[in-house]
């Protein structure tokens, strides 16, 4: 007698899938399925990270004088952009989405480009490039096999740390809690932020069990309690809250209603799709790190479908009307660091999303949570990337060519967050490549590692071609 069955995937791991030290330590596998309870919780944790990006949807608002109704139709369209995104990206369809935990968020990188837009164009304008520039990445992802012959294990650990690195600046001014460039730091700002952050560490370090899992979380919200305690404004602000319907639709204004675009935005639109593309290069680069760390190359057909799922999002973000979205670095770091890698978490993430925003009430306190607690939470998961990589990075035997590739790489990548004033001053060939620490200290890695190795290529393409002479008459 047979019986018919239906396979799901399973919270148990299934023997032989861990090869590596590292993947022993892995609480849930990338294709692992958690329990209903803890995979709600998990989820839950990532979303309150998500939601350390609706405060770029505020600040745009802002900027161009929106109603309270135009901002809060921006933030709705732009966490259901994410949330569709963070479900393809994650729940492993067959042509696209990597199938690692990778959530979308809004793309901190877009803002200031969006702005220039939407004060030349509005909203109009501001949909129309963010659309583009989805296009744009979607046809870069097929070029990603390209890439296989210029990427050795050392500039892979390279781009990974750099993921890290690249919310260092954002992190560390909401750690101080800082909003302004003249706001003062205050010591209670400090100890809100030290607070969470230490939980967040000592749970992960000496945590066991749901304790190390939901680490973040516990060091949130202990964040809040100690932000009542020490500051009382932060409980003031939420009094906002009263006024906020708990269930909304979101109003579609006449900003909302046209699409165009300019070709004098073409060309910076072109960059910073580009840029976003190998940011999102990157952060793929490094969940496939931490999602399956038994292989020895890296698997290109998982990214290619990532950057493909990536620019869909984003171009849905641009005709629904929402600011472009991106690859969350600090979720991965977030999933690498509690070893929990379940995509299946990044999905739960991607319809809770898109059920709260349409709650307004809970986006709205979301987004008031203590920049010191977010700035911790961004720390936390950053410490992991700039580790991993840095790990990745010296498992070769180290010589002088890589000293000067990763060194040369390492000083103009870091210059663009260090000086962002030069390069503004710089010619616009120069201000395509040298835009953020992750997408340039990528593209000079590339350069100087094909650069520096012409005196083995070279000899090597001859050779293929019949021309090379090397070793005749012997």
């Amino acid at each position: 007698m047979s019986a018919l069955s239906l396979t799901f995937p399973s919270h148990h791991k299934p023997p032989g899938t861990m090869k590596s030290e590292d993947a022993k330590h892995i609480e849930y596998g990338f294709n692992e399925m958690p329990p209903p309870g803890q995979l709600l919780i998990l989820s839950l944790q990532h979303v309150m990270l998500m939601f350390v990006s609706i405060g770029l949807a505020i600040i745009f608002a802002g900027q161009i004088n929106g109603s309270t109704e135009f901002t809060a139709t921006l933030v709705m369209l732009s966490m259901i952009a994410a949330g569709i995104g963070s479900i393809i990206q994650s729940a492993g369809f067959p042509y696209i989405g990597s199938g690692y935990l990778c959530p979308n968020i809004c793309g901190p990188s877009y803002l200031s480009l969006s702005l220039s837009a939407a004060w030349v164009g509005g909203m109009p304008l501001v949909r129309g490039m963010i659309f583009l520039t989805g296009l744009v990445e979607m046809a870069f992802a097929p070029l990603v096999h390209k890439l296989k012959n210029i990427f050795p294990q050392f500039i892979v650990g390279l781009v990974v740390a750099m993921v890290g690195v690249s919310v260092i600046r954002m992190s560390v001014i909401s750690f101080f809690g800082l909003e302004f460039r003249a706001d003062v730091v205050r010591g209670g700002d400090i100890a809100i932020g030290a607070i969470s952050l230490l939980v967040m560490v000592f749970s992960n370090i000496w945590g066991r069990g749901l304790v190390r899992i939901y680490c973040l979380l516990i060091g949130m919200i202990v964040g809040w309690i100690a932000s009542f305690i020490i500051l009382p404004e932060y409980f003031l602000k939420l009094q906002i809250l009263k006024s906020c319907p708990m269930f909304a639709l979101p109003v579609i204004g006449p900003e909302f209603r046209h699409i165009s675009v300019r070709a004098d935005m073409l060309l910076p639109f072109l960059v910073i799709a580009i840029s976003g593309s190998l940011k999102s290069f990157g952060n793929l680069l490094a969940a496939q790190k931490a999602s399956q760390p038994e292989l020895k190359e890296v698997d290109y057909t998982r990214i290619r479908k990532g950057i493909l799922a990536d620019g869909v999002a984003t171009a849905l973000a641009g005709l629904l009307g929402g600011l472009a979205v991106d690859t969350s670095s600090s979720n991965i770091g977030l999933a690498g660091s509690t070893k929990v890698l379940s995509r299946w978490i990044s999905v739960g993430a991607g319809v809770i999303f898109i059920l709260l925003a349409f709650c307004p009430k809970v986006t709205w306190a979301m987004s008031l949570m203590p920049k010191p607690v977010l700035g911790a939470s961004m720390i936390f998961a950053g410490c992991f990337m700039i580790s991993a990589g840095l790990q990745e990075m010296f498992q070769e035997t180290w010589d002088s060519r890589k000293t000067f590739t990763v060194g040369i790489a390492l000083f103009f990548g870091l210059s663009t967050a260090f000086l962002p004033g030069l390069y503004a001053r710089t010619p616009a060939y120069v201000q395509a490549v040298f835009t953020d620490p992750l997408p340039t200290s990528t593209v000079l890695a590339i350069i100087l590692h094909l650069l520096i190795n012409l005196d083995r290529t070279v000899p090597k393409m001859l050779q293929r071609i019949g021309l090379s002479t090397t070793g005749s008459g012997k």
